[in-house]
C-alpha cells in the first residue's frame, strides 16, 4: 500500500496556483526530503521515491509553475530560475518545512544549488540528479530542440511508442510497461481528448531570447556546500552532465559521494538500484 499524501496548494504573488504532494507520514524531528524536477517533469516523477521513503521522511513532491496541475503563468518570461526560487521559498513557507534535504534532478537540480543562496539556513543537504555546474551544451541543444515536439496521441499506448521511440538511447532495454508508466508520468489527457505533454510548450519562451541560452556560473554555488552533505548521481550514458564535470566536483568538494549508474541516460529515474542503494546511504546521516 502506498503512503497517502495530500494534494496542497498555493498561490503566488503574480497569481500562478502552485501544487504540490505533501507525504507527511514519517520523519518527527528530521529534515523534510524536497524533491524538485527537471524541465518538463512535474510531481509524479518522485512517486515511487516517496512511496520508498514516506515511512521515515516527510516528503514534498512539487510541479514547477507551467508543469502538472501547477497553473501556466501567463507571463511566459516567468518561466526562469528566479521565478522558481522565489516559488519555492514561498512554497517552504508554506509549508512550514524549517529543514529540508533536497533531491533535485536536471533543472530542479540547480533550483537547488540555487536555493542556497536565499534558504541557506534550511538546506541540510543536496542529491544532484545528473546535473552539475557545467553541462554539456550538446545535451541542453539536444533538450530544447524537442521542447514542444509530439503531443496529441490517441492512446497510452500509441504515447508510450512514439516515447520509447525518441528516448531510446536514454532508458536502452526498458519493456513496454516501463514506457507506458513513464508515459503517464510526462503526459495527461488533454479537455479535447488526445494525450498531450504534461507542461505549458511557452516554457521554452526564455531559451529564445538573446543570451537564452546562456549558462550561469555553478562553481562558486557548489561551493557554498562545503561542509555539508552532497550527492551526485550520474546516468553512465549522459549527454548533460559528463564524467569529467562529476570529476571535477569531486575533486572540489571532498566529502561528495559520486554514483554512477549503468546503462542510463539523461536522468536516472532514482529506481535504478544502484541509485536508490546511494540515496538510501546517503540518506541514513539525517535518520538518526
Amino acid at each position: 500500500m502506498e503512503p497517502a499524501f495530500t494534494d496542497q496548494y498555493l498561490w503566488t504573488g503574480d497569481n500562478v496556483r502552485l501544487h504540490y504532494r505533501d507525504y507527511a507520514g514519517g520523519g518527527e524531528g528530521r529534515p523534510a526530503l524536497l524533491c524538485l524536477p527537471g524541465l518538463t517533469r512535474n510531481c509524479r516523477d518522485f512517486e515511487a521515491l516517496a512511496s520508498r521513503l514516506a515511512p521515515r521522511f516527510r516528503v514534498i513532491t512539487p510541479s514547477f509553475r507551467g508543469r502538472g496541475d501547477s497553473g501556466y503563468a501567463r507571463d511566459p518570461l516567468t518561466y526562469v530560475p528566479l521565478t522558481y526560487l522565489q516559488d519555492m521559498g514561498l512554497l517552504l513557507d508554506t509549508a512550514k518545512a524549517d529543514k529540508v534535504v533536497i533531491i533535485g534532478t536536471s533543472l530542479g537540480g540547480l533550483i537547488g544549488l540555487l536555493l542556497d543562496v536565499t534558504q541557506r539556513q534550511r538546506i541540510a543537504g543536496l542529491v544532484l540528479n545528473d546535473v552539475g555546474p557545467d553541462m554539456n551544451p550538446e545535451g541542453l541543444a539536444r533538450i530544447r530542440a524537442g521542447l514542444g515536439k509530439g503531443g496529441n496521441w490517441p492512446s497510452w499506448l500509441t504515447a508510450a511508442r512514439d516515447i520509447a521511440r525518441r528516448q531510446a538511447a536514454i532508458y536502452p532495454g526498458w519493456s513496454l510497461q516501463q514506457w507506458l508508466a513513464h508515459a503517464k508520468r510526462l503526459c495527461r489527457v488533454s479537455r479535447a481528448g488526445p494525450i498531450v505533454w504534461d507542461y505549458d510548450p511557452e516554457i521554452a519562451a526564455p531559451l529564445n531570447l538573446p543570451h537564452g541560452n546562456d549558462q550561469l556560473d555553478l562553481w562558486l554555488a557548489l561551493d557554498s556546500f562545503q561542509g555539508r552533505p552532497l550527492l551526485s548521481i550520474r546516468g553512465a550514458l549522459s549527454d548533460i552532465l559528463l564524467a569529467d564535470t562529476q570529476a571535477r566536483m569531486a575533486d572540489r568538494m571532498p566529502g561528495l559521494a559520486a554514483v554512477t549508474v549503468p546503462r542510463v541516460g539523461h536522468a536516472p529515474t532514482l529506481e535504478e538500484p544502484e541509485a536508490m542503494a546511494a540515496l538510501e546511504r546517503y540518506l541514513a546521516q539525517f535518520a538518526v
